[in-house]
């Protein structure tokens, strides 16, 4: 795990872009989102505005990601442990996802942005869950940016849903098909059928850990880790971590 680079850390957002190796870019870059309560106590404010403020973020990493041709753009935003938050967070969060899709799901549209989620989306409240499926339905044909969005999301449940998923395709012949199980076929049942597996993960409020996201996908991923609160996490940033990616040998296990 690499923290950030000091060498580019003052450089404006032109010289970071030519920096960029455009043949090199991630397919998949996933971000663990931290920091929004941080940014609200530093400020001696309610939670609930550092997880607004970081939805401006999610809309200025999208753009940019769109704009450098980047495939797949995954976040954490809500856990299957974020449950045991206070009711009230919990409740503004879940308001402040419906606003949010009101309010940008135009924009993305226009912008081409396909949007798709992953986790336990049933054990959403209704109205999140509708203004999911209108947004999903809406952006489904774009051929853009693949906005993925972990919602309900747990790595560990992913897994167990993905045995549960590959039992119930394969129930009528488990006993041929054990044998014939493998990394690829169980890959289709995960909540990211289909999409490539990361290649860079990202991790803002420079904790040192994965959280229980994407455990089986970022085996191999090149992991970033920056000091930056999610609600400060800027355009800059995320070239940042580009550069750094792209600065990287990646052996996959094996030996260049």
């Amino acid at each position: 795990m690499n923290s950030d680079t000091g060498n580019i850390e003052n450089l404006s957002e032109k010289e970071l872009l030519s920096l960029i190796n455009r043949d090199k870019l991630p397919i998949h870059i996933a971000i663990i989102m931290d920091g929004n309560g941080r940014w609200a106590k530093k400020r001696n404010l309610p939670r609930l505005f550092g997880h607004r403020e970081g939805m401006k973020t999610v809309k200025k990493v999208v753009r940019i990601c769109n704009d450098l041709n980047v495939k797949v753009l995954s976040l954490f935003a809500f856990s299957t442990e974020n449950w045991f938050r206070p009711k009230d967070e919990i409740s503004g969060l879940m308001k402040l996802l419906v606003e949010f899709l009101r309010k940008e799901i135009k924009e993305l549209h226009e912008e081409n942005v396909n949007i798709r989620t992953m986790g336990r989306i049933y054990e959403l409240p209704i109205e999140v869950q509708k203004e999911i499926s209108s947004a999903l339905e809406l952006t489904k044909n774009n051929q853009g940016l693949i906005l993925n969005v972990a919602l309900n999301y747990s790595g560990r449940a992913d897994i167990i849903d993905g045995i549960k998923n590959w039992i119930r395709i394969n129930k009528n012949n488990l006993s041929e098909t054990e044998e014939t199980l493998n990394e690829k076929n169980f890959a289709e049942c995960l909540y990211s059928n289909k999409l490539p597996d990361p290649d860079l993960l990202i991790r803002t409020s420079g904790e040192f850990r994965i959280s229980n996201f994407m455990l089986w996908q970022i085996a191999y991923s090149e992991v970033w880790i920056t000091k930056v609160l999610w609600p400060d996490f800027k355009r800059e940033d995320l070239l940042k971590g580009i550069i750094n990616f792209q600065n990287r040998e990646r052996r996959f296990g094996g030996v260049i």
